[in-house]
């Protein structure tokens, strides 16, 4: 069990997201759910093939977007601990770019908190997507 008093964690990294360091902060003997959440960059979208996909962020305002949301989301859905992990920089295919885990006394609160905290991170905090893809075309992605 983590031993932290903030039962919140939200960080932007630039490398691999170490999602076993991020198990044991939402550990605790006593509640009964973890949820999680990592998105991945695929290698296909539509008919294109991704070559490399990176991301950039106004950081300030993403950290503090972040834990606005993740305060607002402990409360909404009851959540004992959230952790909140966003890799800036390139994101190679198979790698996890966004990792969300919670945990809360029961299963409901986590299976609502996951998704509802990816749609608040995609349209309120300043982090946006470039696609490359092989054919040499690149987009930026609205999210």
């Amino acid at each position: 069990m983590n031993d932290s008093r903030d039962p919140i964690l939200v960080q932007l990294v630039s490398k691999g997201i170490d999602v076993g360091q991020l198990q044991s902060f939402i550990a605790d003997p006593d509640v009964g759910a973890h949820g999680w959440f990592h998105g991945v960059t695929r290698r296909r979208t539509g008919d294109k093939i991704t070559q490399i996909l990176s991301y950039e962020a106004h950081e300030s305002m993403a950290i503090s977007e972040l834990n606005r949301l993740a305060r607002e989301a402990t409360e909404r859905f009851e959540l004992t601990r959230l952790v909140i992990v966003h890799r800036l920089g390139i994101v190679p295919v198979g790698e996890a770019s966004v990792v969300i885990g919670c945990s809360s006394p029961h299963r409901k609160q986590v299976f609502a908190a996951l998704p509802w905290l990816m749609d608040h991170l995609k349209q309120d905090v300043p982090i946006w997507k470039q696609e490359t893809f092989v054919d040499g075309s690149s987009e930026w992605v609205h999210r």
